[in-house]
């Protein structure tokens, strides 16, 4: 059985750093990640909110070096948590155990998205193009003349292996 999943988007809150009984550092935070497709007849995409907990090293990664807003990408596993809550109703809970963390944004990319910019100018307006579907290219199915082809030898005594 294969658990992979794969996340990108941008931290809604600093990372929750806590440590368990036995000293284990454990991170939490949140990913708002935008769907690939937009609502029918319009551009605008929906965006998912997705629970992610880091364990160990990674955990201290995230603390040390995320903070909200920025552009993350995520992997690790899906995990189903059953619980009950104060009026003794079961529960679920769906989180991303986080594996790896990674930078998804060059360091320049993340200042100028805060309103400053490295080299002291202001922050240039960017706007993702628009979508363009793919170009259909033509079937090529013309017929191949014989004489276009060569007859080769079945000798292979030249080739290096």
């Amino acid at each position: 059985m294969l658990n992979h999943i794969v996340l990108m988007g941008r931290l809604t809150r600093d990372p929750e750093i806590r440590h368990t009984q036995a000293g284990l550092p454990v991170a939490s935070f949140s990913l708002a990640v935008e769907r690939d497709y937009g609502q029918r007849g319009t551009n605008e995409r929906q965006t998912d909110f997705i629970d992610i907990v880091a364990w160990r090293s990674t955990a201290e990664f995230v603390g040390k070096y995320f903070t909200k807003g920025q552009l993350v990408a995520v992997s690790g596993r899906l995990q189903i948590r059953d619980w009950t809550d104060n009026n003794g109703g079961k529960r679920r809970s769906a989180e991303v155990v986080a594996d790896n963390v990674y930078f998804a944004e060059a360091k320049r990319d993340r200042s100028q998205q805060s309103g400053q910019s490295q080299y002291g100018q202001q922050p240039y307006n960017y706007a993702p193009p628009a979508y363009e579907p793919e170009p259909q290219y033509p079937a090529y199915n013309t017929p191949v003349s014989g004489s276009d082809f060569a007859e080769l030898d079945d000798d292979d005594g030249d080739l290096p292996f």
